[in-house]
């Protein structure tokens, strides 16, 4: 790599990282913030899914902007929102404000995410971008780990509002890359002429179909996502009994294999093409959740939610590849996060199904309805018009 791409990379790497740790904090707290608010467990799910409706905003703000005036500095203005937003949780005193506070986390991060998958995409050729996010978004899962040690360490001993404080760190971030971080050079190439890309082009020259079957595919990520990483230490605590630090330690053999699976669909989507790839991890998704909710002992929990992460949410990596392959430099931060981030507002409804599923069904009934998501996005997937 050159100077230029390594210096992407890591701003990238660091940028979703911390996104992800910030955001994921809530996980930690969410059973200690219904019971001290006094709320039920479908109001406590939306606590996550108005983060998700945040997000979409951010992405329509965000994406647009960063195609008309450049990735590093609607990165540095992403970054600050969601780490302030996310220090203000720790003064939150009511629901309301936490709802509030929660939608400018979405707003920070689901702006983060489009300006760095166009930066990528920007920066680093077609036959090497399913690797190069892979990178990016293990990342995300190294500051998903970071948040479960974090809650592990300083809720016992502070109190859940420390915790918050903690997830304000990014601000740095900011500061550093308002300095160190340039426009990768396709970007400015492609911007000669002042161009004032706009969200239409995502549904022009034959795009559309593209476009809704890219955020089909996105509910079902998100949805899988978002609501087997909100719920799951929450579902660990009731059914074994476990303590927030021991939920944790769950939690981390889970992102252990989601980390592995996108290092291994990075490697096989940019040698098989997305499509074939895919579908291999769709199919195994949909069979893997469905079997994970019998699991009944600490071992085949830890065992299965390994497994779980690997086919589920490895797949992850290939989103932000498969859009820069798809769409030009011009509309690429504006289709990243259109696309993902409608997916985000959609598929972050999951958090509350799945709340109600536990309050009035079952957890099998909840990993079902996560399945059948899974099944629907491979239809999609099937007709991308790309390898």
């Amino acid at each position: 790599m050159s100077r230029s791409e390594k210096n992407i990379l890591a701003m990238s790497m660091s940028g979703l990282g911390l996104q992800s740790m910030s955001t994921m904090l809530l996980s930690y707290v969410l059973a200690t913030m219904i019971t001290d608010f006094g709320i039920s467990g479908t109001a406590g799910g939306f606590i996550s899914t108005i983060t998700n409706i945040g997000m979409l905003a951010g992405g329509l703000i965000f994406g647009t902007l960063a195609d008309r005036k450049g990735r590093a500095k609607v990165f540095v203005l992403t970054v600050a929102i969601f780490a302030i937003a996310t220090g203000g949780m720790a003064f939150a005193n009511n629901i309301v404000i936490v709802y509030v506070l929660r939608f400018f986390v979405g707003v920070g991060g689901g702006g983060e995410y489009g300006v760095i998958m166009s930066m990528m995409a920007d920066t680093f050729s077609s036959e090497r971008r399913g690797r190069v996010n892979s990178f990016v978004t293990i990342a995300g899962q190294v500051g998903s780990i970071i948040a479960a040690i974090a809650a592990a360490l300083i809720i016992p001993v502070f109190g859940w509002r420390a915790l918050f404080i903690f997830g304000a760190l990014p601000i740095f971030l900011a500061i550093f890359a308002y300095f160190k971080l340039d426009d990768p050079e396709e970007w400015k190439a492609t911007n000669v002429n002042d161009s004032r890309p706009s969200i239409i082009e995502l549904f022009q020259k034959g795009r559309a179909m593209t476009t809704i079957r890219l955020s089909i595919m996105a509910i079902a990520q998100v949805a899988g996502y978002f609501g087997l990483m909100n719920w799951l230490p929450s579902i660990l605590q009731k059914k074994l009994g476990l303590t927030v630090s021991g939920s944790s330690y769950w939690m981390i053999a889970t992102i252990i294999g989601m980390s592995i699976g996108m290092v291994f669909f990075g490697q096989i989507m940019d040698k098989i093409g997305a499509k074939t790839a895919y579908s291999l991890f769709l199919i195994s998704s949909a069979l893997a959740v469905f079997i994970y909710s019998y699991a009944d002992s600490p071992l085949l929990i830890l065992v299965g939610g390994a497994i779980v992460g690997f086919f589920a949410n490895g797949m992850n990596a290939g989103y932000g590849a498969i859009v820069g392959n798809l769409y030009p430099s011009r509309i690429r931060a504006t289709a990243n996060n259109i696309i993902f981030n409608f997916g985000r507002a959609v598929g972050g409804f999951s958090s509350v199904f799945i709340g109600f599923f536990l309050d009035n069904y079952s957890l099998t009934v909840a990993m079902a309805f996560l399945s059948v998501l899974y099944l629907i996005s491979l239809s999609c997937v099937l007709m991308l018009k790309t390898k």
